[in-house]
C-alpha cells in the first residue's frame, strides 16, 4: 500500500454507517476492506491493483468451518477437482480425484486438489463477511459511475502446488488471500484487448467459453504474488490464471456487477445474435450510438417478453 490516503480515512463519514465491523482480533475496529482511494479512481476496472483486508485468521474459513460450509451450500455450488493441470486446461475441465468434498478438504495438504464453493452469501455468516467487505468499495464504485448489484462469494480451497486454469470472469472481483500464498498471472485488457471480438460475444453467450492460452502468455503477463492479508482487483474480462504456492491455500473471491458491465455484455449477446444472421455488426465501443441502440432495443424485447409471460400465466391461472 502506498503513503496515500486510504478508504478508512480519507472517507470514514461517508461510509461509517454500512462499514461492518472486522472480525480478526489482531485488528479489532478495522474495515474488513482497505483500498487505497487514489488507486482506485486511477485504475479500477482498468488495471490490477492490490488491497487489504482484515479477514485472515478469521475462523470461518478454517478447514473445519468450511467442511461445514460444504454441508449446508446446494451440491451445485461445490466444484472440485485435480489441483496438478496444466495453465491452459479449460476451466471446470479438469479430471477428478475419486475424493468427495469432505475428504478433499481434510487431505489438502497432500491430495493435490482444487476446490470452489460458490454463492457462499447463500449462508448468513459468509454473507455477512462479503457484505462487510463490498459496504466499503461501494462508495467508490458509486462515485465512478459503476454501482454495485448482484454480489456474490466464491471461496477457493487448494493443495500445495495447484493451479487455477486460463480463464475469464464478467463480474468485477476483488480476490483476498486468506491463507497460505498465490501468484496470479494477468494480462491487462486496456489497449489492444488479446481476444478478438467473436471471442468476446462467445464468451458473453456461452458459459462454457474457454478463451485458449498461448505460450507467449506467460512472458507477457503481469505477476502478483498474495499472501495471508492482501488482495487483489482485477478488472471484468480479465484473462488470468492462479498458480498456487507450497501451502495450503484458502481466499475469498467478492464480486458484483455493475450496469456497465451489465451493458456491455448486452451488446456483445447482441452482436452475436446479428452475426448469426449473417450481418456483421460493429464492434464494442467503436460506434457508441450503435451500441446505445443495441442495449435499448434487447431492453425492450426482454420487456415484452416477460410481459407476455407474465400475461400467459394469469391467463393460465384463469383457466382460459
Amino acid at each position: 500500500m502506498s503513503s496515500a490516503p486510504t478508504l478508512q480515512n480519507a472517507t470514514h463519514s461517508a461510509i461509517a454507517p454500512r462499514i461492518g465491523v472486522a472480525r480478526s482480533e489482531t485488528q479489532p475496529g478495522a474495515p474488513m476492506l482497505d483500498i487505497d482511494v487514489d488507486t482506485f479512481k486511477a485504475e479500477f476496472n482498468r488495471y490490477a491493483f492490490k488491497v487489504r483486508h482484515t479477514l485472515a485468521g478469521d475462523p470461518l474459513f478454517s478447514i473445519p468451518s468450511l467442511i461445514d460450509l460444504s454441508k449446508r451450500l446446494p451440491e451445485d455450488s461445490i466444484k472440485y477437482n485435480s489441483g496438478g493441470i496444466p495453465v491452459g486446461t479449460g476451466l471446470y475441465e479438469a479430471p477428478q480425484t475419486g475424493l468427495s468434498k469432505e475428504e478433499t478438504l481434510r487431505r489438502l495438504e497432500d491430495c493435490q486438489s482444487w476446490m470452489v464453493l460458490k454463492n457462499v452469501e447463500q449462508v448468513p455468516e459468509y454473507a455477512e463477511l462479503l457484505n462487510g467487505c463490498l459496504d466499503v468499495a461501494e462508495p467508490l464504485c458509486t462515485a465512478a459511475g459503476y454501482g454495485m448489484f448482484k454480489r456474490e462469494g466464491f471461496i477457493f480451497v487448494s493443495s500445495p502446488g495447484s493451479v487455477t486454469p486460463f480463464h475469464i470472469d464478467p463480474e468485477h472481483n476483488f480476490l483476498l488471500q486468506i491463507a497460505g500464498k498465490k501468484t496470479i498471472g494477468i494480462l491487462d485488457r486496456v489497449g489492444r484487448p488479446l481476444l478478438e471480438e467473436e471471442e468476446f460475444e462467445d464468451f458473453f453467450t456461452n458459459s462454457h467459453y474457454s478463451p485458449e492460452f498461448k505460450d507467449e502468455y506467460k512472458q507477457m503477463a503481469s505477476r502478483f504474488d498474495l499472501t495471508a492479508g492482501e488482495g487483489l482487483h482485477f478488472p471484468v474480462t480479465t484473462l488470468h490464471w492462479v498458480e498456487n504456492g507450497d501451502q495450503v491455500s484458502v481466499s475469498l473471491s467478492i464480486t458484483f456487477r455493475s450496469v456497465q458491465a451489465e451493458r456491455r455484455g448486452i451488446i456483445y449477446e447482441v452482436n452475436h445474435k446479428l452475426r448469426r444472421w449473417g450481418i456483421k455488426p460493429a464492434p464494442y465501443g467503436s460506434a457508441p450510438a450503435r451500441d446505445s441502440a443495441k442495449y435499448l432495443a434487447f431492453r425492450a424485447l426482454r420487456r415484452t417478453r416477460n410481459l407476455i409471460g407474465r400475461f400467459r400465466h394469469e391467463e393460465h391461472k384463469a383457466g382460459y
